[in-house]
């Protein structure tokens, strides 16, 4: 008997494609402003129809290029679907506390399961539910569906997802949420921190200044505005990854298998 034993979906050739484009994008789009000269009007409320009407047919393609290569069913999406709309009811739980946010416990869990290409779609489509849920909307939403796209897809892009189980697998996926967390609360802080001025000498974007001063000023900001929110994301993402993350793992690998996310077993005759 045969069969593809639990592990993520596999990338094809045009998935990898859609998601370098996507992210190509996503790095110019958050990081253009750092280049800019200090007369470029810099408005990033006006980058964000742009981006999104970049991102979601993007998105749709790398959904369609996995059908297309892995053979999977309509169940599959299903199952992303259901996975999003649990990751925007859990996001709420803890907005404003904190930092304290079960969603990226499970973004994590997910992408390790479901693969880097179905990772990064989950992402990205979870935070826009949560956006229209908490009524959230406006010109972060694109950059915030990016950062936790690429989130959700670098825990699928993690190392040994065939024979890394058990305890060194939930150590694993901790240490990297922990990591993870901080860097998807940088990631947003270049926007916000590109798009308020003002805010003082020593902390506030300069256009036009030498990028490795506006770097430090940027690293400065990090640190008065979000340190402790980005700690209480990561802690209590290592928390839950290591008391119910087993629990949780085995359920959405179950779940997968049952959604098609594999290949069909099949039974090998004997002397074959």
């Amino acid at each position: 008997m045969s069969g593809r034993g639990g592990r993520p979906i596999r990338l094809g050739p045009r998935a990898i494609a859609a998601l370098v484009l996507i992210s190509a994008i996503g790095v110019v789009a958050f990081g253009w402003p750092l280049l800019a000269g200090a007369d470029s009007g810099l408005a990033h409320s006006q980058d964000a129809p742009w981006l999104f009407a970049a991102l979601l047919p993007l998105l749709v393609g790398v959904v369609v290029a996995m059908i297309a290569d892995s053979g999977l069913d309509a169940k599959a999406v299903a199952m992303l679907g259901v996975l999003a709309a649990v990751g925007a009811a859990l996001r709420p739980l803890g907005a404003g506390t904190a930092g304290l946010e079960p969603m990226f416990f499970l973004m994590v869990l997910s992408g390790r399961v479901l693969g880097p290409g179905f990772g990064f779609v989950l992402g990205s489509v979870t935070m826009f539910a949560s956006a229209l849920l908490t009524g959230g909307v406006g010109p972060w939403m694109p950059f915030q569906m990016l950062s936790m796209g690429w989130f959700t897809m670098g825990a699928g892009l993690l190392p040994g997802p065939d024979r890394l189980r058990g305890r060194a697998e939930l150590l694993m996926l901790a240490v990297y949420g922990f990591l993870a967390a901080f860097a998807y609360g940088t990631v947003m802080n270049l926007y916000g921190w590109t798009t308020v001025l003002g805010l003082g000498s020593g902390i506030s974007f300069q256009p036009g200044d030498p990028l490795p001063e506006n770097l430090v000023r940027f690293l400065a900001y990090c640190t008065a505005t979000s340190l402790g929110w980005d700690l209480g994301r990561a802690a209590l993402t290592v928390v839950l990854t290591l008391t119910i993350g087993a629990t949780l793992l085995k359920a959405l690998r179950r779940a997968t298998r049952r959604a098609a996310f594999e290949a069909q077993v099949t039974f090998d005759t004997p002397g074959e």
